[in-house]
């Protein structure tokens, strides 16, 4: 079995939607946000998801998000790599951002999705990487850890409260 972190072509639009349909059916919110079509085709998808790795709309930081696939045939999680920080990721959403499809949780996955985007993150110049989590994610939060992940601070955001961890590169 080979599982590698790769950048999104046109070749992976139908494991895009199976990995979709997943989420759908789970009735949860794919993570991270940027792996969702939103009311657009694969492609429009795909041309933005490229276009934000330079230039991105207000509000909005330039970013990577790749996909975690094994064999070449399935997507097991997707990952966001935000390339630098404005005052709402520094506080709520971090460098980086991930979710692994529900039928594949709790397999490793998720650590080494973050582990392989580390290496990437660094690459894109990130020396020192925020990753946050709900504090009610164990499973997320032990993640972070296992990569290095140091626990900085919570913040609350309303009735949510956000973990705040930090990771030398």
């Amino acid at each position: 079995m080979k599982i590698e972190l790769l950048r999104p072509t046109l070749e992976m639009e139908e494991m895009h939607h199976d990995f979709i349909r997943e989420w759908e059916e789970a009735k949860e919110n794919i993570v991270p946000y940027a792996a969702r079509l939103l009311d657009k085709d694969y492609k429009t998808w795909l041309e933005n998801t490229y276009k934000f790795e330079e230039i991105c709309p207000d509000g909005f930081v330039p970013a990577h998000t790749l996909f975690l696939v094994e064999d070449n045939k399935r997507i097991l999680g997707a990952i966001n790599i935000r390339h630098y920080l404005n005052d709402y990721l520094l506080n709520y959403g971090g460098h980086i951002g991930y979710g692994i499809r529900p039928s594949e949780r709790k397999k490793g996955y998720a650590s080494l999705m973050l582990s392989l985007a580390l290496s990437v993150a660094k690459e894109l110049g990130i020396n020192k990487a925020l990753i946050t989590c709900d504090k009610d994610n164990l499973g997320s939060a032990r993640t972070i850890m296992k990569n290095g992940g140091v626990l900085e601070n919570e913040v609350a955001e309303g009735e949510r409260i956000t973990q705040r961890y930090w990771i030398e590169l």
